[in-house]
């Protein structure tokens, strides 16, 4: 790699920080963009909600837009995994795992997403982002009318179920357990014909991703089509905290509306900082990111 320092480096190339490249390299920044290969939504076989790509595979949409992106002179790109970053605002330095000379940076853009935590339940972890899914926006469309399942045990429980009743009338709540419903939420459940099942789920019977029955700790099944879950999730780059970046309660990097966390010349975009989980949300927030920090660096010089 070169000694010079480069204006942004940008940890994690898929849709947020794809965007916020091409939003860098437009504003003639020199951009490395460094990435491991590992998108959250590798296993999910179509993405919708995205204007111009609804239903594209999420690896066509990443070879496009990495296409376009490196069509920019300024714009590079190392397949690698950051180990380390050290330094301050303007005097960076990002240490990989196949590199041996240090990389030097001015800014820095972490949009390296969050990682899932599957549940200890045979079958959930082939099924996720298939038929296992967390938004209806992205997949409830393709399950309408479907027979359909929520995993879901805590206040927001009876509100999600009511939710997601848009998409499907066949619908059962699985609480997976003794529910957290109050009296009140149970019974406004069930009277809009959403069944509550509070035995524990064992197994997920799936072909290839998509389930076929879900099995109960008392030994009946249940056919589904989909599984909406909700599931904790850790930062899948410690490196933020590291450096100093706050975490919000929830456990996302802590941005302000411009993208920068609490670090002087560090931005993070995408998945990492918001809930709202889709290519649309993250393309804004990396294609605000990179403006924003062109305009920092534009202003330092």
């Amino acid at each position: 790699m070169e000694n010079l320092p480069y204006d942004a480096v940008i940890i994690g190339g898929s849709n947020a920080g794809l965007s916020a490249a091409m939003s860098l390299g437009r504003a003639l920044k020199r951009v490395l963009i460094i990435d491991s290969g590992l998108p959250c939504n590798r296993q999910t076989p179509h993405s919708h909600n995205f204007i111009t790509h609804d239903g594209w595979r999420p690896a066509e949409i990443h070879g496009v837009a990495k296409t376009e992106v490196l069509n920019y002179d300024t714009v590079q790109w190392l397949s690698d995994t950051v180990s380390a970053v050290t330094g301050s605002n303007n005097q960076f330095e990002v240490t990989v795992d196949r590199q041996s000379n240090i990389i030097k940076a001015k800014k820095l853009l972490f949009a390296t997403g969050i990682k899932d935590l599957m549940p200890n339940i045979p079958g959930f972890a082939e099924c996720w982002g298939i038929s296992v899914i967390h938004c209806p926006y992205c997949h409830g469309y393709e399950y309408r009318g479907q027979t359909t399942g929520i995993m879901m045990n805590d206040e927001h429980a009876a509100d999600f179920a009511r939710f997601i009743q848009n998409w499907t009338p066949d619908l059962t709540l699985f609480t997976n357990g003794p529910s957290k419903l109050t009296p009140e939420q149970t019974h406004a459940t069930l009277n809009r014909n959403i069944r509550v099942i509070e035995n524990s789920i064992t197994g997920i019977d799936q072909s290839g991703g998509q389930i076929t029955q879900i099995r109960l700790a008392d030994g009946r099944v249940h056919f589904l089509d989909a599984l909406y879950a909700r599931v904790p999730f850790e930062q899948h780059c410690r490196i933020p905290e590291q450096l100093g970046c706050k975490l919000t309660e929830q456990g996302y990097i802590e941005v302000t509306d411009q993208k920068r966390t609490t670090v002087p010349g560090v931005f993070a975009a995408g998945d990492n900082t918001s809930p709202m989980r889709s290519v649309a949300a993250a393309v804004g927030a990396g294609n605000l990111a990179g403006a924003m920090m062109a305009h920092e660096l534009i202003n330092e010089a």
